[in-house]
């Protein structure tokens, strides 16, 4: 907590009160009053190096110094009100889980142009039209009724 005080500090020294303030509402920490991880993600940008944009919006950060190895690396989302990890397109993992100091930039620009897909979220489980039901689940919209047998009813003896 005393690096993020600190951290804090540091930038209302260097970009002044107004130009701070300004910041804060224009990278949207309003929105974090109402989301815990989004407020933790905003923390940890103080004092962090802009490292770039996917495609998608999102963007990277990395912190080399005061901070545990593993963590210096992270995403912030475009989407801030849903967000999975399938929104991270495949040249941006790799840097993010340290399999290339390459950024996604450097590694797009490497690219055959032959692979012919782009990356696309992961919708499953987001909403009913993404989700598989098999016929027999009680979601499935054509449910049937798979009883094939009768319960046994005991006959009344006097």
């Amino acid at each position: 907590m005393a690096s993020v005080v600190k951290n804090v500090l540091k930038s209302i020294r260097q970009k002044g009160l107004g130009n701070f303030a300004r910041e804060l509402r224009e990278e949207g920490f309003l929105n974090c009053l109402t989301d815990g991880n989004l407020l933790q993600t905003k923390i940890h940008n103080i004092g962090a190096t802009f490292v770039g944009v996917d495609k998608f919006g999102n963007k990277y950060y990395q912190k080399l110094d005061e901070t545990q190895y593993g963590r210096h690396r992270w995403v912030e989302y475009a989407a801030k009100d849903r967000y999975n990890a399938s929104q991270v397109p495949p040249e941006w993992h790799g840097w993010l889980h340290f399999i290339t100091d390459h950024t996604g930039d450097e590694l797009l620009m490497l690219k055959p142009k032959r692979y012919g897909l782009d990356h696309k979220e992961n919708f499953s489980g987001e909403g009913d039209e993404y989700i598989y039901h098999s016929k027999g689940h009680t979601l499935h919209p054509g449910q049937r009724d798979w009883t094939r047998y009768q319960s046994w009813q005991p006959t009344k003896t006097q």
